[in-house]
């Protein structure tokens, strides 16, 4: 196996290593849980918000590069959760920031990962990685924290080979929450330190959940919805039996194709419904699918928080912030679906809506966790949706 040492030299022994499909090696130090893990190696450019990305569920199975070189610094707090465990598979960090600094901070990011038995690498050239990946594209990669035992490098070798990588992968039904529940927390409150409870609705919402961010359901909730989560797997009486006014399709993990291949019969029946509907990423994706239109696997992906987005309604740039490794192929939509967003990076499809019925969705994240609040007004077009349909 090729051994890599040029930029990313190390003045210590490595205790880590990150190995990629095409046999590179980069060397550095461990931090994190002392194990192996396989996923798709990304690179997310966001200066704010690791332990959000690193809670994400959409980050199942993918190994993620940190551009901004002072990830852990302002340590670990019970607050800034997107779910209840870290979900990405593994991290590559320029440096380790050993000690936080944040008024907010509970706990240093290293225990963190420990405490949810996720390795990392640290001392590694990440402008280095991240330029490879530009060029190449998203990469199947092994990262190992190893200290000081031995490894059979070549036994992990092959299961990077052996991988079939996140195409055909339906994690959506994995990350899915297995029970029916309600949601009432809020937007974080500065003075309190803490999430407003939402006392006041409007409208009954049902959220079905491929992997939804906690402050997807903030946001709902902020504008006066109550919202009801159900599983991926729910069939369209399980979900007309929450009484919903609108329909909110998640972000998630994976496939779109293999999750939809389960969900887009349902998708179908609640669009003759016309019931009206909100899909967010993964749920942008399935909507796009039940719809007529077709997704595809990307180059290299869309993550980080400094996205611009062109709107193509009123012509205004919106910063957003992404995580995607899938894309709606643009032209594959239909005569009745009116493209609404478009990336300003590669012009790839971004949002849309239906001529005449009330279904709209986006490809970024409007929840901004992390990220900007360009698009917070989303959440507030699907209530006015919502009152046109009543």
């Amino acid at each position: 196996m090729q051994q890599n040492q040029d930029s990313s030299s190390l003045h210590n022994e490595p205790t880590a290593a990150l190995i990629l499909e095409n046999g590179k090696v980069f060397w550095g130090q461990g931090m994190g849980s002392k194990i192996a893990n396989i996923g798709e190696l990304c690179f997310n450019t966001s200066q704010t918000g690791y332990q959000e990305i690193l809670t994400d569920p959409s980050y199942s199975n993918q190994i993620i590069t940190f551009t901004f070189p002072h990830i852990g610094i302002v340590g670990i707090n019970d607050l800034d959760l997107e779910s209840k465990k870290i979900y990405a598979s593994g991290c590559v960090l320029n440096q380790q920031v050993k000690h936080s600094s944040s008024w907010r901070s509970t706990d240093e990011l290293n225990t963190f990962l420990v405490q949810n038995n996720i390795p990392c690498i640290t001392n590694i050239d990440t402008r280095q990685l991240t330029r490879l990946l530009a060029k190449n594209g998203a990469m199947k990669a092994a990262i190992i924290h190893f200290e000081n035992d031995d490894y059979n490098f070549k036994n992990l070798k092959k299961r990077v080979s052996d991988w079939t990588g996140l195409e055909n992968l339906d994690l959506a039904s994995i990350v899915t929450t297995k029970n029916i529940y309600k949601e009432s927390e809020g937007v974080w409150n500065i003075k309190e330190n803490n999430y407003n409870t939402n006392h006041k609705s409007q409208f009954n919402i049902t959220c079905i959940d491929f992997g939804i961010k906690k402050n997807i359901l903030r946001n709902l909730n902020n504008n006066f919805f109550s919202t009801t989560v159900v599983p991926s797997h729910a069939d369209t009486d399980e979900i007309l039996k929450t009484k919903p006014k609108g329909i909110f399709l998640s972000n998630g993990p994976g496939d779109p194709y293999a999750t939809g291949n389960k969900v887009i019969p349902v998708i179908k029946e609640l669009i003759k419904k016309e019931i009206p509907i909100f899909g967010i990423c993964l749920g942008h994706q399935i909507l796009s699918l039940a719809l007529g239109a077709s997704t595809k696997k990307m180059f290299q992906g869309h993550r980080g928080g400094n996205h611009p987005v062109k709107n193509l309604q009123n012509l205004k740039v919106e910063i957003t912030s992404q995580n995607h490794g899938f894309e709606v192929d643009r032209s594959s939509l239909s005569k009745e679906i009116i493209e609404t967003h478009i990336s300003l990076f590669d012009g790839s499809n971004e949002g849309i809506k239906h001529k005449n019925l009330p279904i709209f969705s986006v490809q970024y994240h409007p929840e901004a966790s992390p990220g900007p609040h360009d698009s917070h007004y989303l959440f507030k077009e699907f209530i006015e949706m919502i009152k046109r349909k009543k």
